[in-house]
This record gives C-alpha cells, sequence and structure tokens, in this order.
C-alpha cells in the first residue's frame, strides 16, 4: 500500500526517505500471499517514479508481479507515475485491476506543492489508464495548505471525469522533516469529514479509501469517518514511507465496528471493466 502524500517533495530534498531498488519478483509474491491471508482483497505496488522511462526491464518485472497476483485470484493496483497508453494496455493485459494517480489537490492551488509534472499530465494518465479498461483510483491529499474551495475543486475535477474513478483515496498529508511542508498543521478531524462526505455525495457509486495519515486518528475517529462516507482502507505493514496500521490492529477494529470485507471483484465498478476487457479479447481473438 501507498500514501499519495509528502514524498513527492522528498525527492527534492533532504530527507530521512532513503530510496531503494524495485523489488525481485519472490519477496513481493509472498507479500501478496500475506494479504490475502489476512483478508485483503486487493494488493498494491508502488514505486515513487515520476514515469517509466528508461525502467523497460522493472516495467517487465512488474508486469510479471501483476500475472502472478492475479492468478492467487486477488485484485492488483499499482501506481508507478504517468503512463503511455501502451504502457497502460500492457498492464491491463498482465492482468491489472486498478491503477493510482492522484489529482492531489485542485487545479488552482497544484502548482503551488507540485512541479515534478502538470496537472494535465496527471489528466491524460488516467485517461490511458480509462481507456485501457483499467479502473481509475485517484483521490487527493489533505493538509497541503489548500483551502475549503481547493477541495472543493478536486472533488469536481474527479467528478467531471468521463467517469468516476472506481475508488476515491483521501490522504491525510504525513509532514516529513526536511521538506517545504514539514511545519504544517495537522489535518483537522472535521476538514476530513466534511471532505469525505462531499465525496461520497459527488461519487455515490465511488469506494471511498481512507489512506496515507490514518493513524493519526482514532479508532472513534476513523468511525467517524465511515459514518461520512468512507467505506475501505489501505491497510498493511507500511505505505511508500509513511507507517500504516496493521492488518491484525484493522481486523479487530472491523470487527469491533461489525463490518466485514468485501470479496475481490465484487465491486460493480471493477466487474463492468472485467467483463468489458472479456468481450474486447473475445473480439480481437
Amino acid at each position: 500500500m501507498w500514501p499519495a502524500g509528502a514524498q513527492r517533495t522528498s525527492s527534492r530534498y533532504k530527507t530521512e526517505t532513503k530510496a531503494s531498488p524495485l523489488l525481485s519478483v519472490e519477496p513481493v509474491l509472498e507479500a501478496a500471499r500475506k494479504a490475502k491471508e489476512n483478508g485483503s482483497t486487493r494488493f498494491c505496488m508502488g514505486a515513487a517514479w515520476r514515469d517509466l522511462h528508461g525502467r523497460k526491464s522493472g516495467f517487465e518485472r512488474i508486469l510479471k508481479m501483476v500475472g502472478e497476483i492475479r492468478s492467487m485470484g486477488m485484485e492488483v493496483c499499482t501506481t508507478l507515475g504517468m503512463l503511455s497508453p501502451e504502457q497502460a494496455r500492457r498492464l491491463k493485459e498482465a492482468g491489472l485491476t486498478a491503477y493510482n494517480h492522484n489529482l492531489d489537490t485542485s487545479r488552482e492551488f497544484y502548482p503551488s506543492v507540485i512541479t515534478t509534472r502538470s496537472y494535465d499530465d496527471r489528466l491524460s494518465t488516467i485517461e490511458a489508464v480509462r481507456d485501457a479498461g483499467i479502473s481509475v483510483c485517484s483521490g487527493g491529499i489533505l493538509g497541503l495548505g489548500e483551502t475549503d474551495e481547493d477541495r472543493i475543486g478536486l472533488i469536481w475535477e474527479v467528478a467531471n471525469l468521463p467517469e468516476h474513478p472506481e475508488s476515491f483515496p483521501v490522504n491525510a498529508l504525513v509532514p516529513i522533516e526536511g521538506t517545504p511542508l514539514a511545519q504544517n498543521e495537522p489535518l483537522k478531524l472535521p476538514t476530513m469529514l466534511r471532505t469525505i462526505a462531499t465525496a461520497r455525495i459527488a461519487l455515490p457509486g465511488t469506494i471511498i479509501r481512507l489512506a496515507a495519515g490514518r493513524q493519526t486518528f482514532s479508532e472513534a475517529e476513523q468511525a467517524m469517518c465511515f459514518l461520512a462516507g468512507a467505506n475501505a482502507v489501505f491497510t498493511g505493514e507500511r505505505m511508500l514511507t509513511t507507517p500504516c496500521s496493521g492488518w491484525d490492529q484493522d481486523k479487530s477494529m472491523m470487527e469491533r465496528w461489525g463490518l466485514e470485507g468485501m470479496a475481490s471483484f465484487e465491486s460493480k465498478m471493477v466487474q463492468a471493466k472485467e467483463v468489458h476487457g472479456q468481450k474486447d479479447q473475445v473480439c480481437e481473438a
């Protein structure tokens, strides 16, 4: 699992975050098996890359990972930066279920926090993913210094895509020392709740996932997020650069709430993409 927040600026500033090489296939498959044993229905793999330029061998390894994990009966999601239509097509052929590419914030506020790619670059990748028949996972980060209008702008952008995303992750910024956002005020619960509730109204069929920064809220506060409209969480040992609540902790929490997880491929939006992809394969055959 991964966050979509402060690590984007850490590549340009001196932080304690250390770069690591792309993992080999088997450790990733072992992690996927462990995730499935612990009740996860979707396995998400992330690389903090701008795009896949110059990463041919790495991309081939990721395609193999996607195929192997898909054969376990799990949904598979990746986030690898910007994609071309051809790269999206190959990921779909390998068995990818969803691709995460967050818009992060409103178009107006975006240049204030991100300069490595444009807003339209992000929309182009989302278009390539959608056209390839892959479910889109796209949300935002709260606590960047944005206003209420920016949070509304983010939801407006996502709600006005040609198709609503299958998944809308809501990240709370985890400030990282050494970055310009290190001293940002912690996100307040009412802001989180209002954003989730507004997204639920604007995106009625979308899964709203509590993502990075979730562990900064108490269990009661996370329950309030579910009451506001959230209906999924990212869980596991760690996101890209931030801590994550563990499986045992999350399973106990969901049991106390009386909630049960969906099965893989149970989402109607995912099912629609799967059926459409199968029809396309039959036509090409």
